[in-house]
């Protein structure tokens, strides 16, 4: 039995990608007999970089999750005295999240000091070293994160290419694991009854926060082509398209598009935040996922797609094709809306059936157990 820290986002921060990957990484910890405590965040982030509603869930806490909120990203007394905790604890893996340069400072310093204690070996699962949304420092501060880590887990080659920038410490790529924690696949009338949706309609759905790279814009000018070829005695031929999750960004400019093309009666907005337990509702009330990102290195909608064996559409930026092959569980289009128009089109010529055997097949790979099995050998190599 070994002693595990995660360091990351965990409740009582909301869900999302990264809280419930940490959650659902300390379980399988805990299902494989390791003692895991997840350290999380009393302050995340200062008000000026989180453009959400609220930082916060609104839901139960986990019972069955050793939780510490304590650690402040913008104090740095706050950081010594969480790595002085850690040093004294003397975990014998230390697993931490890095996904954005702003956290280099706050959990580089935390590292140094744990890692004096000359025991506790650290593993880094990289989501991003360099972001999506680049700002002054972002390089130093990453610089500063790496040097105490002593190896890496990646889950795209584009992320193990700005590794590489870094430094040539030990990394392997895996795949990300399915979120498998949002409950099981439910009936898809159920869903769209639940969440007041038509169940007739073509329904293809945008999941996840809408920030500029994940490209929500071309998507709506997508839906415009697909509404101008429509034929005119045929309406319910077009998809409607339901967006679910907050905006990271001025609306303006979706509502713009949406005006414009007179896209109202095809475009669902449920764009407040999607609480953990309506998570199972969104993915099953669909037909498709869409994922028209600008850029991307991996996107953790991809595993929860396969969760709920939901066929879907990626661009082909970053590491998403990687993951989905073409034709078998979803399709590959360029990131421009006469592309993802095209290809929506042949998403349901082809049919949801037509997918279903590969993403079973497809997802028996996108396993936690080899996860965790990954960080030990990292320790052990």
């Amino acid at each position: 039995m070994l002693s595990i820290v995660i360091i990351g986002p965990a409740y009582p921060l909301r869900g999302g990608g990264l809280a419930s990957f940490n959650e659902r990484l300390a379980r399988e910890f805990q299902y494989q007999h390791d003692n895991v405590t997840i350290y999380t965040f009393s302050l995340q982030y200062p008000s000026f970089l989180f453009p959400g509603t609220s930082q916060y869930s609104n839901e139960p806490a986990p019972t069955d999750l050793n939780i510490k909120e304590g650690i402040n990203s913008i104090n740095p007394f706050n950081w010594i005295k969480i790595g002085h905790e850690l040093k004294k604890l003397r975990p014998d893996i230390i697993v931490v999240r890095y996904w954005l340069p702003f956290m280099g400072p706050c959990l580089g310093t935390i590292l140094r000091v744990a890692k004096k204690n000359h025991h506790t070996k650290i593993i880094c699962i990289a989501d991003n070293i360099l972001p999506h949304e680049k700002r002054v420092g972002d390089k130093q501060f990453t610089s500063y994160f790496i040097k105490p880590v002593d190896a890496f887990i990646t889950m795209s080659d584009r992320v193990m290419n700005d590794l590489r920038l870094f430094t040539n410490k030990p990394a392997q790529k895996l795949v990300h694991p399915l979120y498998d924690n949002f409950g099981d696949r439910i009936d898809k009338a159920e869903a769209r009854k639940h969440l007041n949706l038509n169940v007739d309609d073509r329904i293809i759905l945008f999941f996840g926060f809408i920030r500029e790279y994940k490209g929500l814009d071309i998507l709506l000018e997508a839906m415009a082509l697909l509404k101008q070829s429509a034929v005119s005695n045929q309406p319910s031929a077009i998809p409607k398209l339901l967006v679910a999750g907050e905006f990271y960004k001025d609306r303006k400019l979706y509502d713009d598009i949406i005006e414009q093309n007179n896209l109202q009666s095809l475009v669902i907005l449920r764009t407040n935040f999607i609480a953990d337990s309506e998570v199972k509702y969104y993915l099953s009330a669909a037909d498709f996922v869409i994922q028209p990102y600008r850029n991307a290195t991996q996107s953790g909608v991809t595993p929860l797609a396969y969760h709920f064996e939901k066929p879907m559409l990626v661009t082909n930026v970053g590491g998403l094709p990687d993951l989905v092959p073409d034709e078998k569980v979803g399709l590959i289009a360029e990131p421009n809306a006469e592309s993802i128009a095209q290809k929506i089109k042949q998403l349901y010529a082809l049919g949801e059936t037509h997918f279903l055997p590969y993403l079973k097949e497809e997802k028996k790979k996108y396993s936690w157990a080899k996860l965790v099995e990954a960080i030990k050998q990292s320790v052990t190599s």
